[in-house]
């Protein structure tokens, strides 16, 4: 026996706090042994460049091999090895790093960098194993093999081993809750999950069950499309085809390479959860990129690998410090740089992807006022103007940051030029240049295409352009517009109408001698009369058309700062914003509807029964009127749908009487 003794730490509670407290996860201990593996093979070949080895370093592979009758699992490679001297420094020594030590020594002569810089990743293995064991053969000449033994405690034996090859290998003698490890696909999955991107290839049972090739380690030049989608596909199998990506290569401020992904955006995504992979020098560490991560790219997906993250012991969490937030400043400049290029070079892509890309930028504009600066020209919305732009047909974009210059390129074929139309979109700064001399500083905007079609269709026939600004996160994001553009006013289609919706000849309207009254007044002490609503404003006005059948026969106006309050109440309630007894109810006098409303009810006063059947049918169309203006607001509830359906067949059932007469 070469040597007896206990390991030099300075309490002897080291292994209790590694087994509990130091790892969070007990299966990375795997991933810490394989990364071990790995760095002892690129130390020989940095040792053979340097010249200080000259033999023949071989084919590089790591072995995992398992044995369920003695239940242990072993870990071996054909790296560098270790000297009976080098084990007593770099193993007794507990959180002693060869690492750090090696690297100051052959500085520069690996293109791989070494993975491990804590000196305590081999120590994980006694989360699982209740016996570790160390064979082991230095690459230098006329080295002697040695065995090193574990039980858990402080205590180690070292002794001459019969070995002849050179390299490692680490037997663990696995607990007994720990024999999950001793089945094949659990081992599998742990080096899928880990070690997938290793530059090395492991080996269980003569079986290569790692990639090797990590993409974001390739120079951009050397990857095609395909490539880029067969690894989102890889990433996250049985999703749809990105919408684009940006590969990161640079090596200044920070060292950071990765591939970022802009994903179709899905309902059932949870915009709060990363989705981006960290990796440190191609071993995965984490799902968690909070910390890294703006959260407004949250949803983004991809990977991000560097060494300049600084990680806690485990490499389960990030270290939160100033170098963190640096990094995260200068990802979300990145993408705000690749977004600004792609809307300048490529509108059409760009528009294509906006559907999808417009929850990135909006919530980045609201929560980070560097991003805000860089992107706020660039944010576009759909309108109603008739513009000639097309879309490009929807193929993804692969956007790189080479290493040269600092400088980003489009290796993307340019789309084809019968790429189909699509609806229009334009920037507030375009539509409000567009349209200074109808409205200047006025922008008309919808929420809701489908429930404010009639709105629309009013400010459409009259030449007014309408922005929709439609998306979940719009309610917030037009009171950051407004208090952006502070001399422009922001109005909604249905909140009031704009004179130019309006017929101005009201003076011309002639008064009938028996009543002393105009059409539209009489028109409007019918409907307060037929309503009985106190709290409803009833306005009286000719809509402009040159279709007045076209135009509906009233619609329901929300003042906007009523309707806003409506809105916020309910928000910080937690509740449905419940439609405010106080509004507007525009009647249109120059519907024919109206008009034939008018002539029937003159006929019942000259009926001189006021409870006349025609009276009846008068005040049920009333109602029927104001319930079809109602819907478009989505005015009704429960107890008001039953009512307009009881209302509606009694105006029904009402007209065929007439006309059965």
């Amino acid at each position: 026996m070469l040597e007896q003794g206990t390991i030099s730490i300075h309490t002897e509670n080291i292994f209790p706090i590694i087994k509990k407290s130091l790892y969070s996860d007990h299966q990375i201990f795997l991933r810490e042994l394989v990364s071990n593996a790995v760095d002892a093979i690129q130390k020989l070949k940095m040792v053979s460049r340097a010249g200080d080895y000259a033999g023949d370093i071989g084919e590089p592979e790591i072995e995992l091999a398992i044995d369920k009758d003695k239940k242990t699992l072993s870990i071996s490679d054909n790296g560098i090895g270790m000297t009976a001297d080098e084990v007593k420094k770099y193993i007794n020594q507990v959180a002693f790093s060869s690492a750090e030590e090696f690297i100051h020594k052959y500085e520069g002569k690996s293109d791989q960098p070494i993975i491990g810089h804590f000196g305590l990743g081999f120590y994980s293995s006694f989360m699982v194993a209740q016996k570790v064991e160390i064979d082991t053969l230095s690459y230098q000449e006329g080295a002697q093999a040695v065995h090193w033994s574990c039980d858990g405690s402080p205590a180690f034996t070292l002794e001459e081993s019969s070995r002849t090859t050179r390299g490692t290998t680490i037997i663990l003698s696995l607990q007994g809750e720990e024999e999950e490890f001793l089945e094949s696909a659990r081992i599998k999955n742990l080096v899928k999950t880990y070690c997938d991107f290793l530059p090395v290839p492991i080996k269980l049972d003569g079986e290569v069950i790692n990639k090797q090739k990590a993409p974001w380690r390739e120079s951009p030049s050397n990857l095609t499309q395909e490539d880029y989608l067969e690894f989102y596909r890889y990433l996250y199998p049985f999703q749809e085809e990105p919408l684009l990506w940006v590969h990161l290569n640079t090596d200044y401020p920070f060292i950071i390479n990765g591939i970022l992904y802009f994903p179709k955006m899905r309902p059932d995504v949870d915009v709060t959860k990363g989705q981006i992979k960290l990796f440190c020098n191609q071993v995965f560490v984490s799902d968690n990129c909070e910390e890294i991560i703006p959260q407004f790219l949250m949803p983004m997906r991809g990977v991000i690998d560097s060494t300049d993250i600084p990680l806690n012991v485990s490499r389960s969490a990030l270290q939160g410090d100033r170098t963190v937030r640096r990094i995260g400043d200068y990802i979300a400049k990145k993408v705000g740089d690749r977004l600004k290029e792609l809307f300048r070079d490529n509108r059409e892509q760009y528009i294509s992807a906006w559907k999808d890309l417009g929850t990135f930028v909006k919530f980045g504009v609201l929560n980070d006022e560097k991003f805000k600066k860089q992107i706020e020209d660039i944010i576009v919305f759909r309108t109603t103007a008739k513009l000639t732009e097309k879309v490009a047909a929807e193929t993804p974009v692969v956007e790189v940051q080479s290493s040269d210059g600092d400088a980003w390129q489009d290796v993307t074929p340019s789309p084809s030029s019968d790429s189909a139309p699509s609806a229009p979109y334009t920037t507030l700064k375009e539509y409000l240049e567009r349209n200074k001399e109808r409205n200047e500083n006025r922008v008309f905007y919808s929420t809701d295409e489908a429930t404010q079609s009639t709105y629309i269709e009013l400010h459409k026939n009259q030449g007014l352009e309408v922005l929709f600004m439609d998306s979940f996160i719009d309610t917030h994001f037009i009171n950051f517009l407004e208090r952006e553009y502070q001399d422009v006013k922001f109005t909604r289609v249905d909140s009031d109408l704009d004179n130019t919706l309006l017929e101005q000849d009201k003076d011309k309207e002639i008064v009938d001698p028996k009543t002393n009254k105009t059409r539209s007044e009489t028109i409007k002490e019918l409907f307060e009369k037929s309503l009985n609503k106190p709290k409803l404003n009833i306005r009286t006005e000719a809509l402009k058309s040159d279709d007045p059948q076209g135009t509906p026969p009233a619609i329901v106006l929300l003042p906007e700062i009523l309707r806003r309050l409506r809105e916020m109440n309910a928000m910080m309630q937690q509740g449905t914003a419940e439609f405010p007894e106080d509004h507007i109810l525009l009647v249109n006098t120059a519907h024919p509807l109206i008009q034939n409303l008018a002539n029937l009810n003159q006929g019942s006063i000259i009926q001189g029964d006021g409870e006349s059947s025609t009276n009846q049918l008068v005040n049920l169309i009333c109602q029927h009127v104001y319930d079809l203006a109602l819907m478009s607001q989505k005015g009704f509830d429960a107890e008001g749908m039953k009512s307009f359906v009881e209302r509606s067949n009694d105006v029904l059932t009402k007209l065929t009487e007439q006309a059965s007469k």
